[in-house]
């Protein structure tokens, strides 16, 4: 049971990071990205193929797909300047598809369906095998901290307020003087950098990865976590993702109480409740379970 609770406070830090990136993204700045499983694989994959077909030791590994998403982040947020709401929505999720059809077609270099399988481990020659999913949640707990705690500055900074006010009306906001593409590309690139890293992250817990992992679904869930938890509200972010973790991993346990189900009837069921459970979330807490704190403005 321990070893289960370990495993699954381990990807509750992957949403959280995932759910705090796109908060900064959307909550704050509000720009859409339903291209979240892109990036995702966009991390695992480069660190991944770093380790597994070049050597890399994993410090350096991880980094590079931290930059890697930061580059993605910033390149999709230059090509799609123009764009907003709906049509930027549309250009993400192309985006992430983009990257899961590569991955899963160009098999001699990721494996394709296959699976690519990765040796290396942060530490892993330090701790033993008893101890190492104990230390790899830590170590996602302080990935999960050190992404609260830069995205909790932004919110608070200045950039925190133009992106607020950009979110809000962006032509007023460059009317004032602030620079909107700026801000848009840098809110973009640091949302890629720690959607690189939780996907660098998960590709050294679960050592082999393929395309079907990062299906648009990922998306869907960590949406859920950003509404549920109170878009723009990191704190209300970190209960979001655990809470919608407890969802998918609770309704898990429905086949233990039904015999008439079988397991597709029970896949669908599962998404049944999980959706009405979202439904009823929202119903009682509209603008999440920790909606974000209002900023008063003190006037002379």
């Amino acid at each position: 049971m321990s070893a289960y609770l370990i495993s699954m406070g381990t990807y509750v830090g992957f949403f959280m990071i995932l759910a705090l990136a796109l908060n900064l993204q959307w909550g704050i700045a509000g720009m859409v990205n339903f291209g979240i499983a892109g990036f995702y694989a966009m991390g695992a994959y480069v660190s991944g193929l770093l380790v597994a077909k070049l050597g890399v030791p994993v410090g350096i590994a991880i980094p590079a797909a931290c930059v890697a998403g930061w580059v993605l982040g910033g390149a999709v947020a230059l090509l799609s300047v123009r764009l907003r709401e709906d049509f930027l929505a549309i250009v993400t999720l192309g985006v992430g598809e983009v990257i899961r059809l590569i991955v899963l077609n160009e098999d001699q270099i990721t494996e394709g369906p296959r699976g690519l399988r990765i040796e290396g481990r942060p530490f892993g020659d330090l701790i033993g095998p008893e101890l190492y999913p104990l230390f790899y949640l830590l170590l996602v707990a302080a990935c999960v901290l050190l992404t609260y705690l830069v995205c909790e500055r932004i919110r608070r900074a200045p950039m925190g307020r133009t992106l607020r006010a950009i979110r809000e009306d962006d032509v007023v906001a460059e009317v004032l003087g602030k620079n909107v593409l700026m801000h848009r590309v840098l809110t973009f690139a640091i949302g890629g950098f720690f959607m690189g890293l939780a996907g660098a992250l998960y590709a050294h817990y679960v050592q082999n990865i393929s395309p079907e992992v990062f299906m648009p679904v990922v998306a869907m869930f960590i949406w859920m976590s950003v509404i549920v938890g109170g878009a723009g509200n990191n704190r209300g972010i970190l209960i979001g993702a655990g809470t919608v973790m407890i969802f998918l991993e609770g309704t898990r346990f429905i086949g233990d109480f039904t015999d008439f189900l079988d397991a597709e009837k029970m896949s669908a069921m599962r998404i049944i409740l999980i959706g009405f459970l979202l439904i009823v979330t929202l119903r009682l807490r509209p603008r999440g379970l920790l909606p974000e704190p209002k900023f008063n403005v003190k006037t002379n």
